[in-house]
């Protein structure tokens, strides 16, 4: 479950012998939850009217639920309540395993075969000339350790504006020990890449490895530096280390978010080359108000049942809102500039 499409609860649920209450990130915050360690994963509940259980960070963790009776089973013994339980099999393994209420999940991917492939093959010429300009103009890529330099880098990043992709940017603000803290999750699995302008950070992308795939957990980039491509420079070295690490995805999120299909997130992915492949996700019900859940499609959430129209009409609202607080933040002194960012930070 991604956990930014659920809605967070106050009231402490931990009442079996084995539920334990974890902190969860979800939308920049840090929340607390109930949860229990079933077939060595923590499965953790969210979410207010509809309480939904899934294997905690199940997009950035190896692996995939085998039985999902056990857990169900585990679920109902240790009393963690919850409505529905919910998970989903990994990009290498998209045939239905299971006999479980389906529908269809969506990843965002690059299949990984060659550079040249992806080069010639995958990008319009647009995103090419993208690449060339910022080559041209000074940008260079390299990976880079996780230390106090990158993360006082990513704060110069994340501090450029209040906005991002017209809405209110989370990490907007934070002190240093919460920037380690945020991007310090999956370390030992983890590489970062690093576009510069000369000696200044311009742009970042967190990979996380994850079996045969990579994915990309944070990629953000100074807006101020848009003429200089540094997003596109980024995923290009990004490709070509997939390459050599001969892994067979690149993985950037979903392609699109239930009915929101038409957004300039999903034409920046189409442009760098990545591709709609179909994965099965299960909905299992756990109580009365859980099969009632499943069997409207409750689950899906405002974007997967308001139509995307509506949808459109709802995030120009949102953005010409968060502008408009924006600016009187910045009169009133509180904040820098209000350029909006237009790459996504996951």
């Amino acid at each position: 479950m991604d956990v930014s499409t659920v809605t967070p609860t106050k009231p402490p649920l931990a009442t079996g012998p084995g539920i334990h209450e974890i902190e969860v990130a979800w939308k920049g915050r840090t929340l607390r939850a109930p949860s229990l360690e079933v077939e060595g994963k923590r499965i953790v509940v969210l979410g207010r009217w509809i309480r939904e259980a899934s294997v905690q960070d199940e997009e950035w963790v190896e692996g995939e639920v085998e039985n999902p009776l056990q857990v169900v089973a585990s679920l109902k013994q240790n009393r963690l309540k919850a409505d529905v339980f919910t998970f989903a099999q990994k990009i290498d393994n998209t045939e239905p395993r299971h006999r479980c209420h389906m529908e269809w999940d969506n990843a965002a991917a690059v299949p990984i075969t060659s550079y040249e492939d992806w080069w010639e093959r995958r990008l319009p010429q647009v995103t090419r000339k993208n690449v060339r300009r910022g080559l041209k103009r000074g940008v260079t890529v390299r990976k880079v350790p996780f230390n106090d330099d990158l993360i006082q880098g990513i704060m110069s990043v994340q501090n450029e504006s209040p906005l991002k992709q017209g809405t209110l940017n989370v990490h907007y603000g934070k002190d240093f020990a919460t920037v380690r803290r945020d991007y310090g999750s999956f370390l030992d699995r983890s590489e970062f890449f690093g576009a510069y302008f000369g000696t200044q950070l311009i742009g970042f992308i967190k990979l996380v490895h994850i079996g045969p795939a990579a994915s990309i957990l944070n990629l953000s980039c100074m807006n101020s530096h848009y003429d200089k491509r540094p997003a596109n420079v980024l995923l290009a070295k990004v490709v070509e280390h997939c390459v050599e690490r001969r892994l067979r995805y690149l993985l950037y999120g979903k392609y699109h978010y239930g009915n929101k299909t038409s957004n300039p997130l999903t034409e920046f992915k189409r442009r760098n080359g990545f591709e709609k492949i179909l994965i099965p996700r299960y909905y299992v019900p756990l109580t009365s108000w859980g099969r009632v859940v499943v069997a409207l499609r409750l689950y899906r959430g405002p974007i997967g049942l308001l139509p995307g129209w509506l949808i459109s009409i709802l995030l120009a609202a949102r953005s010409a809102a968060c502008r408009s607080l924006a600016q009187l933040k910045q009169r009133d002194g509180t904040s820098s500039s209000p350029q909006e960012n237009t790459d996504e930070d996951r």
